[in-house]
Order: structure tokens, then C-alpha cells, then sequence
């Protein structure tokens, strides 16, 4: 297996330091726009499997040759969703499979956006799906960990607990602070405005995709291993795009545990149109809103030294069990910022990302997920996914994930 990974910030870099304790791959090509950082980043790994490149995620022809180039056999897209379909495109044209994070774009609805879905996340790549299996070419999409990990654990959901599912509900949530600063995202701000501003995207057996408001529907969620209740709310997310397609449940929702002054934040962002991404003219210069605001907040990947606390993952299953019984379980994933920090220098929300999509090409590489097509986790069987992640290494990635049963709460 010959990898490319395109970007070396802090997910691609955290993945890298992943896979290096892994020999199930021959070469990892690390490329970005910025030729230094993942030359400091193979600096720093010093293994002569990884090596550096340059290219420009936004040029589909740029990615092409890069993937033709180098005889690569397997392309992780680590940059920001806006680079989905030329990274995509690039890719699946050289023949190569495909993995990403988070998919294509969506577009608001133009009448009703807070009540029908327009281009949904993820359209532009399902497009392609009849022609890439013909061609017999993967594209794995959304095999992060939400996306990705919550995909894996409905699967095995699915398959193993429940006879009949009513609800799939992600549930998202964190305790972690950041020494020295106010007002610090331990995540891509770039994206998390993207999702948390977006129309939420739901799904009823009985309805279809639907769209409601941003920050719908609160509920405070306890989460396990400390981190306790926080305040969750609607979010646009892929699972609720993916996990309709091949899980048969009644409803399916993502909900994201933002907090009260997250949620201020992007609301005041929204209200000031600093959430937009047309570019506006700055004294001749011609720059995106998004991108400032980007710019002026610190770089998650850089702050994992300053962050305190965890990180949960999960998703919240009600239904009935294989008995017939009422039944309703969290299964759910934690990384703890100072395990991730001394395993890999990584902080725990980008670590957790990375680590799924590094766990899916060691499957690919040994043959026991194999398909074609556009597809998400759930395609895939859970289980041998599931072993690797919880087994402790060398046989496997040693990140226990656990089920919690809140069946009690069917009766409250």
C-alpha cells in the first residue's frame, strides 16, 4: 500500500504519527500547500517510508499527477471540506482509492432552508458512485470519527444488539479548556461554522432528509468518564446523510455538545456575517470573512500543550434488543488530551479523528474491507474494525470504546 496523505496540519499530522507504529503500508507521501510543514512533520517522524510533497488541494489536475506520480494506491484527504471534490475528483481519475473525513458541500434550501434540505452534504460525491463502482474504485467518505467512528458503532448496533432500531442519535460532547485563552476551538473553526450555522439535517423513516434551524432542539446530555452534562443542540452532520443509507432506523439525528458561549460566539459571528465565505474588499484586498476569523484565532493543532480534559464520540441507540425487549445503549469512544499528547503530540480532538481513517486503510491494506463505489463505514462490517481499535498493540491500536446501557431511561 502506497498512501498519500494531503494535508499536514493537525489531523494529517496526527495520522501520520499513528501509522508509523503500523506496518501495514510501504510508503506515506505527506503533501500540502505549504511545502515546509510536512517537511518539519517527516523531520520529526524520521522513518524513510514517509516522505514530502507540494500541491494545491484546490487543483483536481494537481492531485491527479501527484497520485500518478507517485504510484500511489490510497489517498487520505486531511484538509478542510472545501477541498472534497477537487481532492475527489483528482484521485478517483488516477484511479486511486479515495478516504476523507467529511464530504461535499451542502447548500442551503433557496425558500425554506429550516424546512427542506437543498444540496445535501455528501450529493456531489454520490454522483459518482455507479461509475466509480463499474470502475471498480473506492470512495470511502466520512471515516473520521464523526463521521466514522459513530458510523462503525451503528453498524455494529445493528448487527449485534438490536433487532429493530427507532432512533440513531449522535451525541457529541467535551470538557476540555485551554490555558491562557478566552475563546479557544479545539477544532477547525472553518469547519465548525460550516456545520453549526448550516440548517441541521434530519431523518424520519416516514419523511425523509429535512431541515430545522440551527441550535434546535437543546437537551442536555451526560456524558460518561467525567466529562458530565453538557448542553447539546442540532448540527448538520454526514451520519445523518449516511447512516439512512444502508442502517434501517425510524429516525436519525446529530446533535453536538457546543455549550452555552460556543453557541454565542457563532451566533454573534452569523449576526456580524463573519461566517461568510464570499470574499469582501479590505482596502483593495479581496478576503472571506471565514478565513479571517480563522486566521486570528490560534491553530488547534498547536494548542494541544495548553488543552485539559476529554473528548467523547458516541452514539445513543434506542430500540428493541435482540430479545424483542426495549433497549437503549451509548456506544462511545473518549480520548483523554493528556493520553494523546504523550502517545503522539497530538491533541485529543484531532488525534480521535485521525486514528479511525488509519484503522480503515490497515483494513483495506489486509483485504477484510473491500468494496467499491461510493460508501460510508456502515457498508463495512463493524466488528473487525471495532477489534483493532480496542485491542491493545502491537495487535492493535489500543483505544478501548465502550457500550453503556441506558435502557433505565425508556421508563423516566
Amino acid at each position: 500500500m502506497h498512501i498519500l496523505i494531503i494535508g499536514a496540519g493537525g489531523v494529517g499530522a496526527a495520522a501520520a504519527r499513528i501509522a508509523k507504529r503500523r506496518d501495514f503500508f510501504t510508503t506515506c507521501l505527506i503533501a500540502d500547500y505549504d511545502p515546509t510543514r510536512p517537511e518539519k512533520l517527516i523531520a520529526e517522524l524520521a522513518d524513510p517510508r514517509f516522505k514530502a510533497a507540494q500541491v494545491d488541494a484546490s487543483d483536481a489536475a494537481a492531485v491527479e499527477a501527484l497520485v500518478r506520480e507517485h504510484g500511489i494506491t490510497h489517498t487520505l484527504n486531511a484538509v478542510d471540506p472545501r477541498f472534497v471534490m477537487p481532492i475527489f475528483t483528482g484521485v478517483t481519475h488516477a484511479g486511486a482509492t479515495y478516504l476523507d473525513m467529511a464530504m461535499s458541500l451542502s447548500t442551503p434550501h433557496p425558500e425554506t432552508p429550516h424546512e427542506l434540505t437543498g444540496v445535501k452534504l455528501g450529493d456531489e460525491q454520490f454522483k459518482a458512485h455507479e461509475d466509480l463502482e463499474s470502475r471498480g474504485i473506492l470512495a470511502l467518505c466520512g471515516i473520521g470519527v464523526e463521521p466514522g467512528l459513530s458510523d462503525v458503532f451503528a453498524r455494529y448496533a445493528a448487527d449485534e444488539l438490536f433487532s429493530e432500531i427507532d432512533e440513531l442519535g449522535v451525541r457529541d460532547g467535551a470538557n476540555l479548556t485551554v490555558e491562557g485563552y478566552d475563546f479557544a476551538p479545539s477544532f477547525s473553526i472553518w469547519t465548525t461554522i460550516e456545520e453549526c450555522l448550516n440548517p441541521p439535517v434530519m431523518y424520519e423513516a416516514d419523511r425523509g432528509w429535512f431541515t430545522t434551524a440551527p441550535f434546535s432542539e437543546p437537551e442536555v446530555f451526560d456524558f460518561p468518564e467525567g466529562i458530565g452534562e453538557v448542553k447539546c443542540v442540532n448540527v448538520e452532520h454526514e451520519e445523518v446523510l449516511l447512516m439512512p443509507r444502508w442502517i434501517d432506523a425510524k429516525k436519525v439525528n446529530f446533535k453536538y455538545g457546543l455549550g452555552e458561549e460556543f453557541i454565542s460566539v457563532l451566533k454573534t459571528l452569523h449576526m456580524l456575517g463573519l461566517d461568510s465565505t464570499k470574499p469582501v474588499n479590505v482596502k483593495g484586498q479581496m478576503v472571506s470573512p471565514r478565513d479571517v476569523v480563522a486566521a486570528a484565532l490560534p491553530d488547534p493543532a498547536q494548542l494541544g500543550h495548553l488543552m485539559k480534559g476529554k473528548t467523547c464520540a458516541g452514539l445513543l441507540v434506542t430500540g428493541k434488543g435482540k430479545d424483542g425487549a426495549p433497549k437503549r445503549v451509548y456506544l462511545y469512544h473518549v480520548a483523554d488530551n493528556e493520553e494523546t499528547m504523550a502517545r503522539d503530540n497530538s491533541q485529543a480532538v484531532v488525534w480521535q479523528t485521525a486514528l479511525n481513517p488509519v484503522i480503515a486503510l490497515e483494513l483495506l491494506a489486509t483485504g477484510v474491507w473491500s468494496s467499491a463505489g461510493v460508501l460510508g463505514p456502515e457498508a463495512f462490517d463493524a466488528k473487525p474494525f471495532l477489534d483493532l481499535l480496542g485491542s491493545e498493540a502491537p495487535a492493535g491500536y489500543g483505544s478501548p470504546w465502550h457500550i453503556q446501557d441506558r435502557t433505565h431511561e425508556l421508563g423516566e
